[in-house]
């Protein structure tokens, strides 16, 4: 897994790219706070070698908790720049520091 930040000099905005290996997944989507936890909203898109990307326009300056949901699994970025526990699941999310 991956993220990849590109920050833009014309807008208070970083494109956050995602990157999850899942050969054998049917469909990976990203879920965070800037979301709602909505996982039908930002689904990833599966490359010919076996991998789901999408990007996300997020605001800069702040932090987002999201994780990802492989097949209906929720899943952390093992290299998210924090964790953060959650109360309501009941387990630590990724975090992203824009």
């Amino acid at each position: 897994m991956a993220i990849k930040k590109q920050f833009l000099k014309s807008k208070p905005v970083c494109k956050v790219t995602f990157t999850v290996p899942a050969a054998n997944a049917n469909q990976v989507t990203v879920a965070g706070n800037w979301n709602e936890w909505n996982t039908e909203v930002e689904p990833l898109k599966k490359l010919k070698n076996g991998t789901f990307k999408g990007t996300v326009n997020l605001k800069a300056g702040q932090a987002y908790e999201f994780k990802y949901v492989v097949d209906g699994q929720w899943e952390n970025e093992v290299e998210a720049d924090a964790y953060v526990w959650s109360d309501y699941a009941a387990t630590d999310n990724s975090v992203i520091k824009l």
